[in-house]
Formats: structure tokens, C-alpha cells, sequence
């Protein structure tokens, strides 16, 4: 059934508000989890009903091809992993590492953050966007110290501090842009509204704007993990539950992003205002190189994937700095592949976490003897992740180099050492992790398997084929941002 879009945007909130209240009063496992994957569902099947129907823009709320994409993702993304999550935080509540308190407060904790996700895409209010940013930051603060542990309180707490930080730098450069836009068009909400401000901000004060964009890249670039604002993510994925690892890596950095590329499409379309697209290059860049080294020096696997993600947002932040209708388009798709990917790795990570005892790259090994379905799964998450063919990330890869081959050479260079310094480190790690004989527990593991498969089957089609549907659709929204 397809909902009017106004439907749609109220079901959008409302169904993940809600049920972060209902969850809050639900000690039991199995209900509270099904009733997160139920709620997660409807969510889903609400974004998908924003295909066939559009709004008017509102003071608070949006609804345009460039948000669908992003909320489209969020959702398909935040209900499969409700799925591994079921499974994943049975085995956590029958261990005793999570108590039926803990358990309310999750699940709660996991609608909310949806909820927050959905506000900060939906938003055509510059200020509550930021606010729905950091509401997402706050949730997701809590549960990565769930477990109590001393490591997994410092990682909140290094988490809040920096994001705290970056957030106020982000408040402070939506200040600026309502200052820019207070004598055009006046005092009160219409400065803070997305949709006016792209009308009229070819008579901002450019310089305002440029000061302006300096702090937001810094304010949200933190939460996408840029380097060198990246220092609480590893921290983060490591000592959090790992369903929460998939959905910041899959997910959270995506929302930081979009904010990203609202704001650097008012300054593209003020012709005095500086070009965003060099500083988000060499951010992109940086962050690639960075973590395509620091690969090699990691222990934990999941710390490993967590430096994975900080590569793989610079490629996609340096596709959108690049800009033009190739490289936003290989952006969106490589920005699509990544979520699908790393959640499919996370999901695969966090059982073989808890069936081998550790998170110790040198205690896990032989997986695809001990463990074959989540050894072979992960190999292949692995090798799609790394930018190997046939698999989706390497067409969108493909489509960043060639973009940048044709428009700027030099860049070129960087960019392809970076990619190759991340593939040599993903791929040394994976032979240890994989293969040779079994090391660390044997266990038999409990867990659906079904949203890592199906993650890797739509990247695996999207490497072979990609449907004019889709192709279209994303041409027309790179078209968009320029």
C-alpha cells in the first residue's frame, strides 16, 4: 500500500518514536526484538512509499530526490540489521552480558536513533537538522557504553567529547548561515529554512558563507569520521554492540554526509562564495590515505573495519568534492555499496566475535574451517569492501578514478595509492582471518544469516548489472548537487 507523502513523512517519525517508548517498558527478548524488527519494517516500507508521491516543502520538513535516497538507505539498512540484531543480542542477553534492563534501554535506544536519522534527512530546517544530528549523537553515545565495561565508558565519553565539539562547530556555522541570510530575507524562520535559503542565497555575504562552510565541514565532518576528526570512531565500533557498529558505519556517517552536501550546494550557488569542492577533496583524500595505512597497524577486527569505514568516507567525500554529474554519480552508488557492504561485514564480524570468544585479530583464525558460512560470508565481505570485481564497490571505484582522470590527473595519483595501499592491508588481513587452521572457539554459532546474504547478493547484482531504474534516478540526483 502506497502512502501520500505527508502520511509517509509523519509515519517516518512517528513509527520509531513511538516505539522507542513501547520498547522502553518491554523487559522480554524475544518480544521487544520482534517488535523492533516489526517496527524497523514499517519504517522501511513507509520510505519506500515516498517513490510515488511528493509534498509541498514545509517550514520543518522535506521531501525531495536528494532526501529519498538517503532515507530510502536509512531504512532498508536500519531494518536488516534489526534482523542480526535479534540474533546477535539473544546470544548477549544468554551470556549475561546484557540484563533485561539493558535490554529495554537498547531497544529503545535503537528507534530513537532511527527516529533521529529520519528527522535529520526529512528536515528542511537548517537548525533542526542540527538538532536531530545531535540527538543521533547522544543515542548513539549511550549504547556504545552499554556494556558498562571501563573500555567501552572511556569510547562513549572520547565519543562525546569530540562529537560535542564537532557538533558545536556545526551550531556555529548554521549561525553564520542564518546571519548571511538575515538581510535578504529577514528575521524570524524563513533564514533557517532550506528551501528559501537555496532561492535567494546568491544575495548572501559571501564571506560570511565561507566562514560559514569552514565550520560545518569541521562540525560534520567530524561525525562522517574525516580525518584527522576521525579519533572516536575506531574507539566506538570496538566497544559498542556491533549492531551498533553497522548502523554508525552504515548509516550515521551517511546523515553527517547529506548534512554536508546541503550546505555545500547553497555555497555552489552563490558565484561569489568560495568553491567547497577543494576542501571536501582534500579532506576525502586525507582521510583515505590516513586510514589506508593505519590498517596495517590494527589488532582488533573490529577496529580494523572501523578504519575501513574512515577510508571509504573520504573516497565518497572526495567523489562529491570532485562534483559534476560522473563523480556525484559514483559517489551516491559507491556512498550505496559501502552501507550495504559494511553492514553485511559487521554483521558477520559480530557473530564470529562471539563464537571465538575475542575481537584479537591473532586468536581468530580459519574461519572458513571452523565456521564456513560466516568464514566464506566474510571473505566475500571482504574482497567486495576492498574494491574487487565483479563485486558493486569496484564499479563505483572505477567510476571515481576514471572521473578524476578525465577532470584533474594529478588527483588521480593520490587517490589510486590510497586505494591500493587499503587493498593490500584488507587483503593481507583476510588470509590470516580466513584461512590456514582453526584457532580461538569452535562453537556452533546462532545467528541469521539472512540480512548478510542478502546485503551481499544486492552488491554482487549491483557489481553485474545496474538497473536503468536506478541508473536514472541516481543521474537525476547528481544532476542535483551539481
Amino acid at each position: 500500500m502506497i502512502l501520500p507523502a505527508t502520511q509517509a513523512v509523519a509515519a517516518l517519525l512517528a513509527i520509531p518514536a513511538l516505539s522507542a517508548g513501547i520498547l522502553a517498558l518491554i523487559p522480554a527478548y524475544r518480544l521487544s526484538a520482534r517488535l523492533n524488527v516489526a517496527a524497523a519494517l514499517l519504517s522501511f516500507l513507509a520510505a519506500l512509499s515516498l517513490f510515488g508521491a511528493r509534498m509541498e516543502p514545509q517550514p520543518f520538513l522535506l521531501v525531495d530526490d536528494l532526501n529519498i535516497v538517503f532515507v530510502v538507505l536509512n531504512t532498508f539498512v536500519g531494518f536488516t540489521t534489526s534482523l542480526f540484531s535479534a540474533s546477535y543480542i539473544g546470544h548477549e542477553v544468554a551470556t549475561g552480558r546484557l540484563t533485561p534492563a539493558h535490554l529495554r534501554f537498547y531497544h529503545a535506544m535503537y528507534q530513537a536513533l532511527l527516529f533521529a536519522m529520519n528527522l535529520a534527512l526529512l528536515a528542511n530546517n537548517i537548525g533542526l537538522m542540527w538538532v536531530a544530528v545531535e540527538i543521533a549523537t547522544l543515542t548513539t553515545v549511550l549504547m556504545v557504553g552499554i556494556y558498562r565495561t571501563h573500555e567501552a565508558i572511556e569510547a562513549a565519553w572520547k565519543y562525546f567529547i569530540l562529537g560535542s565539539v564537532g557538533i558545536a562547530f556545526a551550531l556555529f556555522g548554521t549561525i553564520l548561515v542564518y546571519m548571511a541570510a538575515q538581510p535578504v530575507v529577514g528575521e524570524g524562520l524563513d533564514g533557517m529554512v532550506w528551501t528559501v535559503l537555496i532561492r535567494r542565497v546568491g544575495e548572501f555575504d559571501p564571506a560570511l558563507l565561507n566562514v560559514a562552510f569552514v565550520f560545518l565541514l569541521l562540525g560534520y565532518g567530524t561525525k562522517v569520521g574525516l580525518a584527522p576528526l576521525h579519533a572516536w570512531l575506531p574507539d566506538a565500533h570496538a566497544e559498542g554492540p556491533t549492531p551498533i557498529s553497522a548502523v554508525l558505519s552504515g548509516l550515521l556517517l551517511n546523515v553527517a554526509l547529506y548534512a554536508v552536501l546541503r550546505f555545500k550546494m547553497l555555497l555552489a550557488a552563490n558565484s561569489a562564495a568560495i568553491a567547497p569542492g577543494p576542501l571536501m577533496v582534500t579532506m576525502g583524500l586525507a582521510s583515505l590515505l590516513f586510514a589506508g595505512l593505519m590498517l596495517y597497524r590494527r589488532r582488533d577486527i573490529k577496529r580494523l573495519f572501523a578504519y575501513s569505514s574512515i577510508e571509504h568516507m573520504g573516497i565518497i567525500t572526495f567523489a562529491f568534492g570532485m562534483g559534476g554529474p560522473l563523480a556525484n554519480f559514483a559517489g551516491l552508488l559507491h556512498m550505496t555499496m559501502h552501507s550495504l557492504t559494511k553492514s553485511a561485514i559487521f554483521f558477520a564480524v559480530g557473530h564470529v566475535a562471539q563464537v571465538k570468544g575475542t575481537q584479537k585479530l591473532s586468536e581468530i583464525r580459519g574461519l572458513t574451517e571452523s565456521h564456513p558460512f560466516l568464514g566464506w560470508g566474510l571473505v566475500l565481505g571482504v574482497v567486495a569492501i576492498a574494491g574487487m570485481p565483479p563485486l558493486g564497490i569496484f564499479t563505483s571505484e572505477f567510476l571515481v578514478v576514471s572521473s578524476t582522470f578525465a577532470r584533474a590527473p594529478l588527483l588521480a595519483l593520490p587517490l589510486v595509492l590510497g586505494l591500493l595501499i587499503a587493498l593490500g592491508a584488507l587483503l593481507l588481513r583476510l588470509q590470516g582471518l580466513a584461512f590456514g587452521p582453526a584457532a580461538g572457539g569452535t562453537a556452533p554459532v546462532k545467528a541469521s544469516h539472512l540480512p548478510m546474504v542478502g546485503h551481499l547478493a544486492l552488491v554482487l547484482a549491483a557489481g553485474l548489472y545496474l538497473p536503468p531504474m536506478l541508473v536514472a534516478w541516481f543521474q537525476h540526483v547528481a544532476r542535483i548537487l551539481g
